[in-house]
């Protein structure tokens, strides 16, 4: 177990380095341009699930078309769930940025649901856990002022930060999942967190491998949220 912890520690303390490097080197531009242009208009028939995220939606290092939430989409249309899919995560991007995209994608795209997975960069980048909650308060808010349904993804922080600090971080989201009543993904990396070989070589961003659980991670919480909305 403490081998483990290591590893893990190891790897995201290595993520904090680069976070660090990437909020001065626009390192992520060419793969947020290839997240942004994967939001197109859904079809008009559709109801539309909208993917507020960072780097672990966004395919980063990844083949396209195949992270979980295009491993999504398929299970949608294998299980004829007639829904339409808009991918709107940038790898890097904190709750701040997820904030100030939310008004033109909720007028653009008019989603019956939103995954928000945003957080983890705010910790690696030392955003102040008041200012992380506000954020994602403010996110939920807005979704819901425009009749989506929320699904909240649940991060942790590397050990290091301290229990204090790893416990208020992920407290936030439930916190949050009780205020709003919202449905919880507790944590999206639960199952590979402690297997190295199911992350690329930075130790930081699941492999293609790795996808098909963190879909299955997610699935259990918004398949219940399709019922729902089919039967309207």
């Amino acid at each position: 177990m403490k081998v483990r912890l290591a590893l893990r520690a190891a790897a995201l303390n290595t993520a904090l380095g680069l976070a660090v490097m990437a909020a001065a080197i626009p390192a992520v531009i060419p793969f947020a341009a290839h997240a942004a242009n994967s939001v197109n208009p859904p079809e008009a028939a559709k109801p539309v699930i909208v993917v507020l995220g960072d780097s672990i939606s966004a395919e980063y290092g990844l083949p396209r078309d195949t992270g979980w939430v295009a491993l999504m989409r398929q299970r949608l249309a294998s299980e004829r769930i007639d829904y339409s899919v808009a991918n709107a995560s940038i790898s890097g991007d904190t709750t701040s940025g997820g904030r100030a995209r939310m008004p033109e994608l909720m007028q653009r795209l008019k989603p019956s649901i939103v995954i928000v997975e945003l957080g983890a960069n705010d910790a690696l980048r030392g955003v102040p856990l008041a200012t992380t909650e506000d954020n994602l308060r403010t996110i939920i808010e807005q979704a819901q002022q425009g009749h989506a349904k929320v699904v909240l993804i649940g991060m942790y922080v590397p050990p290091n930060y301290g229990p204090d600090y790893t416990q208020k971080f992920h407290g936030v989201y439930e916190q949050l999942s009780k205020e709003f009543h919202l449905p919880l993904v507790p944590f999206l990396l639960a199952g590979i967190a402690d297997k190295p070989e199911m992350f690329q070589s930075d130790q930081i961003h699941p492999t293609q491998q790795a996808q098909g659980v963190l879909l299955n991670n997610v699935w259990p919480t918004l398949k219940p949220l399709l019922n729902a909305s089919s039967s309207h």
